[in-house]
């Protein structure tokens, strides 16, 4: 069976983080994904990175790039604007994250491309939206997080302002374009026709903390940095042991019950602050407190063997060098090796959701600049859409 995008085409004229991620996440389903790039740079991660593995570009341009054919094209020329409008007429999608304003001034914004395509559905992802007083902002994962909100709640109370280490606004809007523009796909099916989506970090950023803001306005209170804890309930968050940290997550009254008697605080059971869910969250600080001495004297491996046969949820603490290689990692094959050109073979991330019938695939690896120019002209030529004299936007 041909995978779930397979006659898709979409266009990728983005670079560094949200877009490439969003066009990989598509390619990834088998859409033909075209990476359209600056002659003689690419894409700006290419060479952003201060470090290399064997080749030219560097890992983070290999990490977002997988399954994409990419041609060069110098969009302030009529020549290579030729070439992209031809490329329009052929594409279903087309992702750009230019600051708002640059796409028009290079003839490639969507009034001028619809006219080409009225079937495009052309997405922008910029730091801030195309509209409002902060949308010419620049726009980076760092100020999406900080005035989003989520820097204000990241980290442990009384230390300076942390960001979330996984750029979440970066990754949350490029999965929430992804989202978007194939419920675009669905209703253009009705409807014959494509249109504009607007996203951006910031909304990214908001939409993911949907947790804080729900404390917000359910309690009156400013959510504060919490750790590693849970604002809904607790004991949900990192404990100590002997050897270093493990979680546990008592969410609800039966698994507190649970996690009282495997560890033998039966005791707490009769302290009024620890009653009710609601008691413990009031007293997070004092309920770690009065389990601590009892968790700091076994290992992490050993509570969580006792935690889980009772029932409880419970994991150690992994860094990523242990994460990648754990035996639940290695079993859902999450992470693959890449053969390529440059590099020979690396290691990326393998695919985050599997699909029975129709497995993903590494069906090309990260794209060598203009790797696949020529091919993509002769495929215009042949389609009669490029050719000496001819002008695509017309």
């Amino acid at each position: 069976m041909a995978q779930p995008l397979a006659g898709l085409r979409v266009l990728d004229i983005s670079q560094v983080m949200a877009g490439p991620f969003c066009c990989m996440l598509l390619a990834d389903m088998g859409a033909d994904v075209i990476k359209i790039e600056p002659p003689g740079t690419g894409d700006s991660t290419r060479q952003s990175m201060g470090f290399r593995l064997k080749g030219v570009d560097s890992p983070g341009f290999l990490a977002l790039n997988r399954n994409k054919r990419s041609i060069a094209l110098d969009l302030k020329t009529e020549a290579d604007r030729e070439v992209l409008y031809a490329l329009v007429k052929t594409a279903d999608i087309l992702v750009e994250n230019a600051r708002p304003g640059v796409a028009g001034r290079l003839g490639m914004d969507y009034e001028t491309l619809r006219k080409i395509n009225p079937r495009l559905i052309y997405a922008s992802i910029s730091g801030f939206g195309q509209t409002g007083p902060w949308s010419q902002r620049p726009g980076f994962d760092l100020m999406a997080q900080a005035v989003s909100g989520v820097m204000s709640a990241n980290g442990l109370p009384g230390m300076e302002p942390s960001k979330n280490s996984i750029p979440v606004a970066d990754l949350g809007a490029g999965m929430f374009t992804a989202y978007a523009v194939l419920s675009a796909v669905i209703g253009r099916q009705s409807s014959g026709q494509g249109q504009y989506v607007d996203a951006s970090l910031f909304e990214a950023a908001m939409a993911l903390s949907v947790w804080e803001t729900t404390e917000l306005w359910g309690t009156g209170k400013i959510p504060a940095p919490i750790g590693s804890a849970n604002r809904m309930s607790a004991p949900y968050q990192a404990v100590a042991a002997s050897d270093g940290w493990f979680v546990i997550g008592a969410a609800n009254q039966g698994l507190w019950t649970k996690l009282l008697k495997a560890i033998g605080r039966e005791d707490l059971q009769q302290d009024e602050r620890f009653s009710t869910n609601a008691a413990r969250i009031a007293n997070r600080l004092a309920l770690i407190e009065a389990m601590a001495p009892t968790f700091i004297t076994r290992t992490r491996k050993e509570w969580v063997e006792v935690l889980l046969e009772a029932g409880v949820p419970a994991t150690e603490i992994l860094d990523y060098a242990e994460a990648v290689v754990s035996e639940q990692a290695v079993a859902r094959e999450m992470v693959k090796m890449v053969p390529h050109p440059a590099e020979g073979e690396f290691k990326a991330l393998g695919f985050p959701v599997k699909l029975s019938e129709t497995p993903q695939q590494i069906r090309m690896p990260p794209p060598l600049l203009d790797e696949h120019g020529e091919e993509l002209r002769r495929e215009l030529a042949e389609k009669g859409l490029l050719g000496a004299g001819r002008h695509a936007a017309e």
